[in-house]
């Protein structure tokens, strides 16, 4: 099918734009090379008959937008007409017709579909890294519970659930428990920009996707006792990494107090990730899942994982 022309600003839509303008949404538009975004997301675009389509970039920018002030697609759809800043980021023209709920919830599911969300975290954590924004000094590893959008079973009774990939999980510390997904992140030292995410059922222990959160270039990694395993260590020395795993005392060994000292300072420096979680749940409303099955929560995870890392390039280059 053909494409739409968008984005063509007359004179006066010019000023008004700059009065509307966001300079966070600004930022991130100069900081990204939106031709090679725009690449891997050519193969979404579809020949044949029947009205023009919206650009694949133009609504991969619109599901940004979405994941980073967390609205819903109706309030998106909304947004996108009403608000300046956003037609700007995006490149809609006060004469253009905005994408409906509809068309923001198809193309969302195409990217699910076919793979590309992961393709397009990849090129962006490149881009930031090629800017010199990933400072590589430690990789902190931590994980985080989502409630599933759906309704919990009876305990211990998923097989009846209606999200089949959704499990439940105890909280640590707290009372009760937690039906849905869990979101592991490997965040940037320093930056605090994510550069590695994975999505499971809540019932799957933090340390089982550990390694594939260690990028392999960063100086140390920080976790908590969770994560600290004999071989995760033996690999971390082998490459020349620093294990900053806090440890965790055995049945007959307790701590000495060198080690209960190591671990309080590992946990001052890991604790800049609670942030990143604080920014999800708080200003991005990722507390729930909006979707069901493993496959649309993790691409839902992915952007809001994009999104975050934009808001904070944005305030890395203010």
């Amino acid at each position: 099918m053909s494409v739409k022309r968008t984005g063509q600003l007359g004179f006066g839509e010019v000023g008004a734009a700059r009065r509307g303008g966001s300079p966070a949404l600004d930022r991130v538009l100069a900081v990204v090379d939106w031709g090679r975004v725009e690449r891997v997301l050519s193969g979404l675009r579809q020949e044949g008959p029947g009205r023009p389509g919206y650009r694949p970039l133009l609504l991969f920018k619109a599901l940004l937008l979405q994941a980073w002030y967390g609205l819903s697609d109706a309030d998106l759809e909304f947004r996108l007409g009403d608000s300046l800043a956003f037609g700007r980021f995006v490149g809609l023209s006060l004469d253009d017709d905005v994408p409906d709920h509809t068309t923001l919830c198809r193309f969302r599911n195409r990217l699910v579909e076919a793979g590309v969300l992961r393709r397009l975290f990849t090129e962006l954590d490149r881009q930031l890294e090629k800017k010199g924004l990933v400072l590589k000094q430690g990789t902190m590893l931590d994980a985080t519970l989502i409630q599933a959008a759906t309704t919990p079973p009876p305990f211990g009774r998923e097989p009846e659930a209606k999200d089949p990939d959704a499990a439940f999980a105890r909280r640590q510390g707290k009372p009760g428990s937690t039906y849905g997904y869990k979101a592991h992140v490997g965040v940037d030292q320093g930056s605090g920009l994510v550069r590695a995410v994975i999505t499971t059922p809540a019932n799957i222990n933090d340390t089982v996707p550990a390694d594939d959160l260690i990028r392999g270039d960063e100086a140390a990694v920080y976790a908590d006792k969770a994560y600290d395993t004999h071989a995760r260590r033996a690999r971390l020395k082998q490459a020349g990494t620093k294990a900053r795993l806090m440890r965790r005392p055995s049945k007959h060994h307790a701590l000495t107090p060198r080690q209960q000292q190591l671990n309080n300072l590992i946990a001052r420096r890991r604790a800049a990730v609670e942030t990143t979680f604080a920014t999800w749940k708080r200003r991005m409303g990722l507390i729930r899942a909006r979707y069901v099955g493993l496959a649309r929560v993790t691409g839902q995870i992915l952007m809001v994982a994009m999104a975050f890392n934009l808001r904070r390039v944005a305030s890395l280059t203010a």
